[in-house]
């Protein structure tokens, strides 16, 4: 969801101080009345029949899809990349492309939940339509179910091969990230420092359980991998310097400006100059300010990428974009915005989720989502099972959406059936693997295709 008002021009200008970052995130405050939700939607592909990865090149890979829905329909622009189609911008949002090829939905910023909802569905029967043509097969799950990472395609972006080239220094797991994950992210709006704030940290307190319900990435390389949720496993051995629950935000005083001293601190991937990428070799932003790079100055549009290259489970650009869910199959797509707007875009919710598990401490909400992980709702809380929490939470979230007296607390009406048997989709997907499926991979794919 992108929020910019600026010109290119005056990002392209040199920064000559540091409240100017801070105020790129002021200038991101909306009044309530202007409160969008927006959606980003991954999914992983497979070609039909042989269940093998859906190669980039070629007549019949991802780069000739993304031509063909052009071709099909005016509306759609390619985006290209030394002559690659790399994404589609389009009235309807955007379709980019993940390092491993996994298709993404870019979601325009909409009032309602219905409208998030139709676009979703809008965006799959566009997929649907083109997976009959390429014989592909579109999933929601949240880890490639068959093939390692090393089989899977790699998009011919250069901010990817900067990426597959620093992250590894960092994290065991990152290339898995990279090419072998899917989720689904929100943006939210917020009018205010101490508004967006306390959204960050209602964020954080609930994303453990947010992660739990939502979790569903327990098969890989075709077999059980131990955990229900092996993605956020895979998160957590990525990047230090720029993943996690961001313990920095419950710190007395926090705001805007130890957001961006934050950021500065984190190295940076590249920049950005005369469409070529040039890569930062692990230079912190503070000292690409100070230092300079290769001849060239930080701008303000140098602060705007970086900023999208930090992936705590919840973030602050212009918006705040909370990121913990997997992808999950369809009649649970519509759930996950929901579930945001009503836990973030009401004040009474908010407070209850912070009394609900606001006490907990930064070591302790790392204990419970790497618990969510690997028991989803089975997990353990310091309070207990963590289900009642996730059924609390859900609770909160409906009782938040009434007070918008907008009707969009139906939407939260499939969580009733995962909160009733106890098992979030990873946990189902483990059950029946293990009963009705007998180990078939048909089996997945028919539950988790879209």
């Amino acid at each position: 969801m992108t929020l910019d008002r600026r010109t290119s021009r005056e990002l392209e200008c040199p920064i000559e101080r540091l409240d100017q970052l801070i105020g790129y995130l002021r200038e991101g405050e909306k009044p309530r009345s202007a409160w969008r939700v927006g959606i980003e939607h991954e999914k992983i592909g497979l070609r039909r029949g042989a269940w093998e990865p859906i190669e980039y090149a070629g007549p019949r890979g991802i780069e000739a899809m993304l031509r063909h829905i052009a071709a099909e329909d005016p509306s759609w622009t390619p985006v290209s990349e030394d002559e690659h189609v790399v994404a589609l911008d389009g009235t309807a949002g955007g379709i980019t492309l993940e390092p491993g090829a996994q298709v993404e939905l870019n979601g325009r910023p909409l009032f309602t939940i219905q409208e998030t909802c139709q676009e979703f569905h809008a965006h799959l029967d566009l997929l649907r339509k083109t997976a009959e043509t390429f014989g592909f097969a579109w999933l929601g799950l949240g880890v490639h179910p068959i093939h390692p990472t090393a089989e899977l395609p790699r998009v011919p972006r250069e901010r990817y091969n900067i990426m597959r080239r620093y992250l590894p220094t960092r994290g065991k797991l990152a290339l898995d990230m990279m090419h072998a994950t899917a989720s689904v992210q929100v943006s939210l709006d917020f009018e205010s420092e101490a508004d967006l704030v306390e959204k960050l940290r209602t964020a954080l307190v609930a994303t453990p359980l947010v992660a739990a319900l939502f979790a569903n990435a327990s098969i890989s390389e075709g077999a059980p991998n131990g955990f229900a949720s092996q993605r956020l496993h895979i998160w957590r051995h990525t990047d230090p310097d720029r993943t996690g629950l961001l313990p920095i935000a419950f710190e007395e005083g926090f705001g805007y400006e130890r957001y961006v001293d934050w950021a500065l601190d984190v190295p940076m991937f590249f920049i950005v100059r005369d469409s070529s990428y040039r890569a930062m070799e692990g230079k912190t932003f503070r000292r690409f300010l100070a230092e300079g790079h290769q001849g060239e100055r930080a701008t303000m549009a140098d602060f705007e990428r970086h900023l999208t290259t930090l992936f705590p489970e919840a973030r602050v650009k212009r918006i705040l974009e909370v990121r913990c869910a997997d992808a999950v199959p369809p009649e649970l797509l519509c759930t996950i915005p929901a579930l945001w707007k009503g836990l973030l875009y009401s004040d009474t919710a908010r407070r209850a989720v912070l009394d609900l598990a606001g006490g907990w401490s930064p070591a302790e909400r790392d204990q419970v989502f790497d618990a969510a992980a690997r028991h989803g709702l089975g997990a353990e809380t310091p309070r207990g099972p963590l289900l009642p929490l996730a059924c609390e939470l859900v609770a909160i979230a409906r009782t938040g959406l009434d007070g918008m007296g907008a009707g969009e607390a139906t939407y939260l009406d499939p969580l009733g059936e995962v909160l009733e048997r106890g098992r979030s989709p990873g946990e189902e997907v483990l059950a029946r693997w293990h009963s009705d499926w007998g180990g078939s991979i048909d089996r997945l794919i028919e539950f988790a295709e879209y």
